[in-house]
């Protein structure tokens, strides 16, 4: 039967596959969180060098983007169950290959097995799978699925700093492997069935594609600058989230308060993503890019002024509210501008995107701290990247708002 133009897919069953969806995402990246705990742990086996098990954190972000693309279509064909059940696996084999030491078989174990193939597997065809449980509230499904990695940080890092003082890294990396893989394989089973969403061939005109536009423009031309807008708010967002604990620990801070901290920053990012989602279902995909990104803008100069322990958590919980809704939002937006059947393709090559500014703004910041002693510089830099970000997304905004005027006149 046809449905009626008012007839929704949404279900009781949608909610739960998101739920379910979540609590995948919180258990995969949960695996990448122990990395950043252990950054100082790990870079004292490299004579102090943090860039080492930075790069291992930003070659996990980096290969779940590139991996994205090609498991968001195997997923397409095959399910997101069997890529769900595939990422679990590599993600474990990926945390027992980063045992064996820095700094190779840490940057193979994260870059290949864990980003590449694990959480390739995962993030992607979660996005693609769970936007297609839904049409009337699809963002806030997205910021709820989206908020795992969030969730993941503000669970695992004070599990993960006590497990590191009393085992050592190595151990904890073998632990999590088991649990991620006992938990994530039977629900992908269960619950990760067949989408409602109906996926319609494109039009054609006399055997010839119609070529669409967006906001005005080549729509290939809005999705790249979608793509290059995510690189620049993505370098500012990475930098506290991998160096939070280091730099209070630098600032005299112990480690399991930072570790707390990072908590704070994240669990708040996950609690702010769902108000952000609701946002976006009223305002937009695009509109809430911008206003996340310029919170997230103030926050990380806010970084660069605040020296106390009070100060540092009053910033982290701001910082987590403002970066919190942007991914999901540029989800929602790519749903909204563009056709359901491109979504296989368009979702996980800008979440490569993202990876890739991920990735730039992790590394950068133990780079420069390595060059510079203190992260100032990064912590700059990544306000910077932001402010662009705030220029390009908002010149967007502006022709998606005079054109909906001009449609409306």
């Amino acid at each position: 039967m046809l449905q009626t133009p008012s007839a929704s897919i949404e279900s009781k069953a949608s909610w739960v596959v998101a739920l379910v969806a979540l609590f995948v995402m919180l258990m995969a990246f949960g695996a990448a969180w122990i990395t950043a705990v252990a950054l100082k742990d790990i870079a004292a086996e490299v004579d102090g060098v943090r860039a080492v098990p930075a790069l291992a954190s930003a070659l996990a972000w980096l290969g779940s983007g590139i991996g994205g693309i090609m498991m968001g279509r195997i997923a397409d064909r095959i399910g997101a169950r069997w890529t769900v059940i595939c990422g679990a696996l590599m993600i474990g084999v990926g945390l027992a290959v980063s045992t064996l030491g820095p700094p190779w078989p840490l940057w193979i174990g994260h870059g290949l097995f864990i980003g590449l193939i694990g959480l390739a597997g995962i993030n992607a065809p979660l996005y693609i799978y769970v936007s297609r449980w839904f049409d009337k509230r699809r963002g806030s499904a997205l910021a709820l699925i989206s908020s795992g990695s969030y969730l993941a940080g503000a669970i695992w890092p004070p599990m993960f700093e006590r497990v590191i003082a009393n085992f050592g890294w190595r151990q904890a990396m073998l632990w999590y492997a088991i649990a991620e893989i006992v938990v994530i394989v039977p629900l992908a089973l269960i619950y990760f069935s067949h989408p409602p969403e109906v996926i319609h061939p494109p039009v054609a005109t006399n055997g010839t594609a119609v070529k669409a536009r967006v906001l005005g423009l080549p729509s290939n031309v809005v999705f790249g600058l979608m793509c290059c807008a995510a690189v620049l708010c993505c370098i500012p967002m990475a930098m506290p989230q991998g160096h939070l604990v280091a730099f209070c620990s630098d600032l005299g801070i112990s480690r399991t308060v930072s570790a707390v901290m990072l908590s704070v920053l994240l669990g708040t990012a996950f609690l702010s993503r769902q108000i952000w989602g609701a946002i976006s279902d009223k305002i937009g995909g695009l509109a809430t890019v911008l206003i996340g990104s310029a919170w997230q803008a103030a926050a990380m100069m806010a970084f660069l002024f605040t020296q106390d322990e009070v100060g540092l958590f009053t910033v982290s919980a701001a910082f987590g509210i403002g970066f919190s809704g942007i991914i999901p939002a540029y989800v929602l937006a790519l749903r909204d501008l563009f056709p359901a059947r491109e979504a296989s393709w368009r979702i996980p090559t800008l979440l490569l995107f993202s990876g890739i500014g991920m990735a730039s703004g992790g590394w950068l910041a133990g780079l420069l701290y390595d060059h510079f002693g203190h992260y100032a510089p990064a912590f700059a830099f990544g306000v910077g990247t932001n402010i662009l970000n705030i220029l390009l997304i908002g010149w967007l905004v502006m022709r998606q708002r005079s054109r909906a005027r001009a449609a409306l006149a």
